[in-house]
């Protein structure tokens, strides 16, 4: 019986750490103009949040890292200021704005992408220009038209307007629907199924990131939004929302930076959060939103 004889081992030579080295090189080369973008959006956000870990009297300094941790700052933060009346305030707003939009501006681009009627392209030429009108321009004739209701120191005026689309989403998400194919929507109406049933049906869920895309951008502006608050609420502090707050707190306690900024990282944390658990889907609905006409 012939013996079956295992080859011989081969020795793997170890990694070379020269090759190694160059291929670590070359991707930071690749890579160095992001590195350097990274690096230059997170510094100011670092030192911010060391910024509110200091001593009152060294937050005025020039010290860039602290000589004693102070957290208790973040506590403080509470207790000279009714930041969670201000958070619910903006979360209201901007929860409530943000489902209000996408309610009234998914109907909308769908009818601009998908149906085929006369004036079509006019409305979305006027969308465009709604979208290029600055705020300021219709200012005082809107709370003029708020006062007569009697609905200005309330949230109302900044959400009401929700139920009529916002001019960037609808653009946005008409761009998106651009992208989905028609033999889709055409197998659904052959089907049987009506305009309502084929947006909720096929095209809703074929959009699912373009419509993350446009709530989070409605999300983030009403979240960061102090014109709307300050002309409406500017009144009642019962209504104030984060923005308006952090203002207010700025000005009242302008020697405690470290109090400042330490209000300043907890209004912007949430944001962070949402960002990150959502980053996906956002990019997402903006790398897939075409520009077909």
């Amino acid at each position: 019986m012939t013996a079956v004889l295992s080859p011989p081992a081969v020795e793997v030579p170890a990694p070379d750490r020269r090759y190694n080295r160059q291929r670590r090189l070359a991707w930071i080369g690749k890579h160095s103009i992001a590195i350097a973008l990274g690096i230059m959006f997170v510094t100011p956000v670092v030192y911010l949040v060391l910024l509110s870990l200091m001593t009152s009297d060294q937050a005025l300094t020039a010290d860039y890292w602290p000589n004693s941790w102070h957290p208790e700052n973040y506590v403080r933060v509470f207790e000279v200021t009714p930041l969670p009346h201000y958070l619910l305030n903006t979360v209201i707003y901007a929860v409530s704005s943000t489902v209000l939009v996408l309610l009234s501006s998914v109907p909308a681009a769908y009818a601009l992408a998908k149906l085929k009627f006369r004036g079509r392209n006019g409305l979305f030429l006027l969308v465009i220009c709604v979208m290029m009108l600055p705020p300021q321009v219709v200012t005082v004739p809107l709370y003029l038209m708020w006062a007569r209701y009697g609905l200005t120191g309330s949230l109302a005026p900044l959400i009401i307007p929700a139920l009529f689309g916002d001019a960037f989403c609808i653009f946005l998400l008409r761009q998106f629907l651009l992208t989905i194919p028609s033999e889709y929507l055409d197998a659904a109406r052959v089907d049987g199924c009506g305009e309502w049933r084929t947006l909720l049906r096929v095209v809703l869920p074929m959009a699912r990131p373009g419509i993350a895309a446009a709530g989070l951008f409605q999300f983030f502006y009403c979240w960061n939004d102090y014109y709307g608050p300050l002309l409406y609420t500017s009144e009642n502090e019962s209504s104030w929302t984060l923005s308006l707050g952090l203002a207010s707190f700025h000005s009242v306690h302008h020697v405690d930076w470290n109090l400042v900024t330490a209000a300043t990282v907890l209004a912007m944390a949430p944001l962070i959060i949402i960002f990150f658990f959502a980053q996906r889907a956002f990019v997402q609905g903006i790398t897939l939103t075409g520009f077909k006409g």
